[in-house]
């Protein structure tokens, strides 16, 4: 499990798409159901996001486990 519905986690994801695919999403955009990320936004950009899983996925999971261990 990497992501929880919360705000703190939607703005980390949103700092990482900006950072890792240039990609700037507004807090609103983002909904996590179920462990699923959905993103209100162009299918371009989705594409580009698609494009840079792998890197993604990478620093959330940095991201938790830096945020474990400061808990």
């Amino acid at each position: 499990k990497i992501l929880l519905s919360s705000r703190a986690e939607k703005t980390h994801l949103a700092e990482i798409l900006e950072k890792v695919a240039g990609i700037k999403v507004d807090e609103k955009d983002i909904k996590i159901k179920n462990n699923i990320v959905y993103l209100n936004i162009k299918p371009i950009y989705k594409n580009q996001i698609f494009l840079k899983q792998d890197e993604i996925a990478e620093r959330l999971v940095k991201q938790k486990k830096q945020k474990s261990r400061l808990l």
